[in-house]
Parts: C-alpha cells; sequence; structure tokens
C-alpha cells in the first residue's frame, strides 16, 4: 500500500495498513544461504528447552539436512556442553567461522568466546541483542536447511530482537506439566502472534518419569496440561518427554547426538510440513 501523504512517521497514532508497518529482517550473512530458521521458546526457564532444541537438531540432521543451532540464549548458553563442542570460534578476517559438531552440525554460541566457561555474562540488554544480531549476520553459515534459535526464556528484550530482526518460519513452544508453566505459556504464544509468527505446536518436557522395576508412569509434576493448552490456543502437541536419565546422561557427556529415542520425530515431521508447505 502506497504511504499516505499526510503521513506523519508516528505508527502509534495511526491504523493504516502501510508498508512502514511491514517488519525490516536483518539480511543474512554475504556467506550464507539459511533456507529455514525455526525459534525453540519457553515461557520461563528451567523447562528443558535447550535440549528439546538439540533432539529437534539432531533429528533434522539424521534426515540429511543440513542443519545449524544458534545459542541465542547470551547469559545462559548450554548448547555447546550438550554436543561436547571445546573448540574455539575464530574469524576468517571478516566473519565469524561456526563450530561443528561430530556430525556436522553448526553451532555458534558465546561460551567458546569467553576466556573461562564458567564467566558470568555481565552485559546491558543493548550489548546482548547486538551479539544476537551479530551471530545471524555476521557468522559464515554456509548453505543450511535448517536453523534451530535456541532463544533465553521469556518474552522480554532478547526474544524480541530475534522475532523483528531474523524471519522465522515458526516456533516451537516447550513447557512442563505445572499449571503456573502451562499459564506463562500463554505469554510466549501471545507474543508470537503478535509478532505474526506461526506457532509450529507445543513440547511438553519432563512429562512424566518410568519406573525402572515396573515400567509404570509416574506424573512427577501431576497430570499433563499439554493436551488442555494447545486446545486452549489451537496448538498441535508435537511430543510429550519424560524424564529420561540416560538422555541427561547424554547431554552431562556431551554426546547428545548419540540419542536413541523418538521423542522429537513428530516435531521433526511438523517442522518440515511447516517449512515446505
Amino acid at each position: 500500500m502506497a504511504e499516505n501523504s499526510e503521513c506523519t512517521h508516528d505508527c502509534s497514532t495511526c491504523s493504516a495498513n502501510c508498508s512502514s508497518r511491514e517488519p525490516q529482517f536483518d539480511p543474512q550473512n554475504s556467506q550464507s544461504e539459511i533456507k529455514h530458521v525455526i525459534g525453540v521458546i519457553s515461557g520461563k526457564g528451567g523447562v528443558g528447552k535447550s535440549i528439546v532444541a538439540s533432539m529437534l537438531a539432531v533429528v533434522l540432521q539424521r534426515r540429511d539436512n543440513k542443519v545449524a543451532i544458534m545459542d541465542a540464549d547470551i547469559t545462559g548458553p548450554s548448547i555447546p556442553k550438550a554436543f561436547g563442542t571445546n573448540g574455539t570460534i575464530y574469524s576468517d578476517g571478516n566473519d565469524m567461522i561456526p563450530l561443528e559438531t561430530k556430525t556436522g552440525i553448526k553451532l555458534i554460541s558465546l561460551n567458546p568466546l569467553l576466556e573461562e566457561d564458567d564467566a558470568p555474562v555481565v552485559w546491558r540488554g543493548p550489548v546482548i541483542n547486538g551479539t544476537v544480531k551479530q551471530f545471524w549476520s555476521g557468522v559464515a553459515w554456509g548453505d543450511i536447511d535448517y536453523m534451530i534459535i535456541d532463544c533465553p526464556p521469556g518474552t522480554g528484550d532478547v526474544p524480541l530482537t530475534i522475532f523483528q530482526s531474523i524471519k522465522l518460519d515458526g516456533i516451537i513452544v516447550v513447557t512442563t506439566p505445572q499449571d503456573l508453566v502451562s499459564m506463562i505459556v500463554g505469554k510466549a504464544i501471545n507474543m508470537a502472534s503478535m509478532m505474526n509468527i506461526p506457532v509450529i505446536g507445543l513440547v511438553e518436557n519432563m512429562s512424566y518419569a518410568v519406573c525402572p522395576d515396573c515400567g509404570r508412569e509416574i506424573k512427577v509434576f501431576g497430570d499433563s496440561k499439554a493436551e488442555a493448552v494447545c486446545g486452549q490456543y489451537g496448538l498441535k502437541l508435537l511430543g510429550r518427554i519424560p524424564m529420561d536419565p540416560r538422555l541427561s546422561s547424554l547431554v552431562d557427556r556431551g554426546v547428545i547426538e548419540l540419542m536413541e529415542n523418538d521423542y522429537m520425530e513428530n516435531a521433526a515431521d511438523e517442522v518440515e510440513k511447516a517449512c515446505n508447505q
């Protein structure tokens, strides 16, 4: 729509649907060809968002896709630990070169850029936002079919920067069974809706534990709220992940790529469907 000749350039006082309201996404790096981008978000921390992002990347990689992970959780980066990547990120003179995991997943995170793994990231919002934008446009990602962005928890400054700066094909929301977390999920979903970003579906983590003796499901956090939340917001339930000590061990040892479960197969199906429809 052509801009109104009487435009005041103050969108907050105007209801017109002009081109000025269209998002202006940051361009990809000149050495990158990223076809699809999926964000993994949560309404709060501690729900296993990074594990979900890691497993999704592994499943997509096993399907003969070229996959990358951007660890955008700047103050709490955990992706390198899950994949056991201990290398140093370096520059070719112009752009940063991402690390590669054992199976070839490309990865960028702040931790490999720090002198010590446990060094705190005591940065203010603008610096953190700038780092995320640099991870997108300042990294030579190469040819990538799917990039998974592990977003920081909540609906604050950094997720907003990601949503406004990077064109996302969709997001996956991670939750746990507690009533409190389910309520907070709504905030993340509503934020995505405000930004016109499709929600591919919901993954419930820590849904239950399995008794090692009898195989009975033990609902540690009470009954699952996933189906009710999906019904409330019109979402697809992509999976329910149990509290699996084998999975925790793989993450602790940095060998998540050796996982032998099917927890994220349905989620990967829906990601491929959403990106290729």
